[in-house]
């Protein structure tokens, strides 16, 4: 591979970056629908035509910005593991020291029903698969969707409406006091 070549993949992988992190962001502040390409594409710096390259579209843009952490989560956490590592991720602020917006961001998206369809599809879905692995019980679904539900209302009490107790408790204890709730929602009876 020549200098030139590699030059090029790096400029691509950092526009692709810049992309993510400006959708991102924006559409943590705005939510999906009042998000547009062009207003992504000028806060990335880069021409939307790029976002069209690398992403398809802005549906699949936010799949992507979704997916960023939770499929990389899923494919390196064991099941067992997976609702205490998603929680604490939720708990506790990044390392980088950058807000963490994905959850705002599915929040002020739902109402879009592409934009809902591509989270489910992307996230939320292989959430329940994996999580449905845990239990034996006849409606193992119904269980995985409420520790979904459960992990989704903790982040918005705690991250975007800051209720105490909540929002200021140890991450430790909420775990704590949590976990046993958990094992028994997806207990197995062998």
């Amino acid at each position: 591979m020549t200098g030139e070549q590699q030059a090029r993949k790096r400029d691509a992988a950092a526009t692709k970056a810049a992309l993510l992190d400006a959708a991102e962001e924006l559409f943590a502040e705005r939510g999906f629908d009042r998000t547009t390409v062009r207003d992504i594409a000028a806060q990335a710096g880069v021409n939307q035509a790029l976002l069209f390259r690398y992403f398809g579209s802005k549906e699949s843009l936010f799949g992507v910005v979704m997916a960023r952490g939770g499929l990389a989560k899923l494919e390196t956490t064991p099941p067992e593991q997976l609702f205490e590592t998603t929680l604490r991720t939720l708990l506790e602020p990044p390392r980088d020291g950058s807000p963490r917006r994905s959850l705002e961001t599915y929040l002020r998206s739902t109402g879009s029903s592409g934009a809902a369809t591509t989270m489910r599809e992307h996230v939320g879905e292989e959430y329940a698969r994996v999580l449905t692995t845990l239990t034996d019980q006849p409606d193992a679904e119904l269980r995985a969707d409420l520790v979904l539900a459960w992990l989704l209302g903790i982040g918005l009490v705690r991250s975007v409406t800051g209720k105490e107790p909540l929002a200021g408790a140890d991450p430790d204890d909420i775990v704590r006091l949590i976990r046993p709730a958990v094992r028994t929602l997806l207990e197995r009876n062998g």
